[in-house]
């Protein structure tokens, strides 16, 4: 039987059709999880008139959901490399099920906090454990791999848009938070029986090119941790995410800020509240921004890719600031702006893995994820910071900066530093590296 370079005796090459299989159980997982982030800003608007609470003390919720979900990942993805990610999903979806639950009983903003600990516990199981496992399955395709199963969490929820509102429209948040909740979790539940890890052998080796530079050596999780070009990648992850996360919970308070929410707007013959719209919109190219800013990636390399798309996003956060107020133009610019955003998710984890080794991938990828609960602290300083100025100029503006800033960092910084990390990894394997 063969032996592998880290001594493990490898398996039989699995057909391109058993690895896509696996990658759609993942999508799938990750689009019932998408309602927890994608779905809360349609709740908060009743919150607030039934409770009477401040939007930010209500935000806060959001911000503890976007942090058990990140923080936690790299737990969950140790259990992952260790135990296989069957178990974690199971365990993620009676979570993410239990949280919704307890925000349709809440009547208390401690209950809806604790709710959305649960859920986002939950979430972060489901989407660390899926991205992970796509990096494993497709070493050769790591940046479509990834931004196909990251589309399903940020385009899932645009088929539910319309529902969810009707139902809270209908029947009040509480049933809406119960019934997708439970139904969500179910599905989860059920996929989870067919996710599997890749053994050795059963997978392609690491794609050689020019563009696409990636080590033959395996971090371990406190060898990256050590790593200061793990720190520039997190801080580039926590400016440009942030921004993201704002619009993101509060899409339709800020459309309700500018009195364009239930403007009808008219798109190819489509009519629809601006609002309702900008939302469907986003959700899809949210969702459609990730593999196809991961193909491109694996074309013309993850930094290339990201200047391009932080450009995008920072230019068009900026427009926001400027026409946002024209309900046709807040839902074309709020629809770019997701578009340019949405790729965060392939491209850190793609580059993370190039960079660091797969056998860690899910450990290391998540270590990199809990950038994304960083970047949710930011959110309720901006809705402070909009409450005291009276608009969100000066948060957009400090977004748009953000965002140009990460651009430069990842052609003039990221790129010439990550060549020279991947050189010195493979000099350190020495010749059995080499010709692995």
């Amino acid at each position: 039987m063969p032996i592998s370079a880290q001594g493990e005796a490898a398996s039989a090459r699995v057909s391109d059709g058993f690895r896509w299989t696996q990658l759609v159980i993942g999508v799938v997982c990750m689009t019932m999880i998408a309602n927890l982030q994608y779905g809360w800003t349609f709740f908060v608007p009743d919150i607030q008139k039934q409770f009477g609470w401040n939007r930010d003390a209500i935000q806060w919720a959001f911000t503890l959901f976007v942090l058990f979900e990140t923080w936690l990942v790299p737990v969950e993805g140790w259990f992952v490399d260790k135990y296989g990610p069957r178990v974690v999903v199971v365990f993620g979806g009676v979570l993410c099920a239990a949280g919704w639950v307890i925000n349709s009983y809440a009547t208390t903003l401690t209950m809806f906090y604790v709710g959305q600990v649960v859920a986002g516990i939950g979430a972060g199981g489901v989407y660390g454990t899926c991205v992970g496992n796509a990096l494993k399955w497709f070493p050769d395709k790591r940046g479509l791999a990834a931004g196909i199963t990251a589309a399903g969490f940020g385009a899932g929820s645009a088929l539910t848009v319309a529902p969810i509102q009707a139902m809270i429209a209908d029947k009040g948040f509480q049933a809406a938070f119960f019934s997708f909740g439970i139904g969500q979790g179910v599905i989860v539940v059920i996929m989870a029986m067919f996710l599997l890890s890749p053994k050795t052998g059963q997978v392609p080796p690491p794609v050689v090119n020019a563009a696409v530079v990636q080590t033959r050596r395996n971090y371990s999780p406190a060898e990256v941790l050590r790593q200061p070009i793990f720190w520039l990648m997190y801080f580039m992850f926590v400016i440009v995410g942030a921004g993201g996360l704002m619009v993101t919970a509060n899409l339709k308070p800020i459309a309700a800020d500018l009195h364009i929410d239930k403007t009808p707007v008219t798109l190819m013959g489509v009519t629809m509240a601006a609002v309702t719209f900008a939302a469907t919109l986003d959700r899809i190219l949210n969702g459609l921004t990730r593999p196809f800013f991961g193909w491109v990636s694996d074309k013309i390399g993850r930094e290339n890719t990201m200047f391009i798309a932080f450009g995008m996003e920072g230019i068009g956060i900026y427009l926001l600031y400027l026409w946002g107020h024209d309900p046709v133009w807040f839902v074309l610019l709020s629809g770019f702006v997701f578009f340019a955003w949405g790729e965060i998710y392939s491209l850190f984890p793609s580059t993370c893995t190039d960079t660091f080794g797969s056998k860690f991938a899910a450990t290391n990828a998540g270590l990199l994820y809990t950038a994304k609960g960083t970047a949710a602290l930011l959110v309720p300083f901006a809705n402070a910071m909009q409450q005291s100025h009276g608009t969100w100029d000066a948060v957009f503006l400090i977004a748009a900066g953000a965002n140009i800033l990460a651009s430069l960092l990842a052609i003039a910084v990221l790129k010439p530093w990550r060549a020279g990390v991947i050189r010195k990894g493979q000099a350190e394997m020495g010749p059995v590296g080499a010709a692995a």
